[in-house]
């Protein structure tokens, strides 16, 4: 039974490290669960409180970044107001439709905002892109994070 949840925490964390890349999946949580499920099995002789909090801390912060990456974007070449509250309802509202959703809900969104606040079509759509590289961005932000947290999992696990 021991060596099924090693296997299962394997899982977690190699599927975590997909879902950085893959909008899918919840890549962070799934790497923190699989680093938090060897440190329970292990009797959290090599991972204490500190490892995991420091861990946690680090996990929270990319899911952070990747809640406001797109929205950062926008506000990078002065998207209007209308146009940043767009890319966060786009985002929002684009979990709930898959890869192509998380795809294009900020960019949709900042659009729609830029046009309603009545910037020219051109314009809208620059805001739009730049929500997009927003995202590019904060995956790959998301993608260092995870590996640091990996890293910091696998230096608890040999200095403990």
């Amino acid at each position: 039974m021991e060596f099924a949840l090693y296997l299962l925490a394997a899982v977690l964390i190699v599927g975590g490290l997909a879902g950085t890349i893959l909008p899918t999946l919840p890549g962070i949580p799934m790497i923190f669960g699989g680093i938090w499920l060897v440190a329970a099995l292990d009797g959290y002789r090599h991972l204490g409180l500190w490892w995991l909090l420091a861990i946690g801390a680090l996990g929270t912060l990319g899911v952070i970044v990747d809640l406001v990456a797109g929205t950062l974007g926008a506000k990078r070449v002065g998207a209007s107001k209308l146009a940043l509250w767009g890319a966060g309802f786009g985002t929002l509202v684009g979990m709930f439709f898959g890869v192509a959703g998380l795809l294009l809900g900020p960019f949709a969104g900042a659009l729609a905002g830029e046009l309603a606040s009545g910037t020219s079509v051109l314009r809208s759509a620059h805001v739009g892109v730049a929500t997009w590289l927003g995202l590019l961005f904060g995956a790959l932000v998301k993608l260092v994070i995870s590996f640091m947290m990996i890293g910091l999992f696998a230096l608890g696990m040999l200095a403990g």
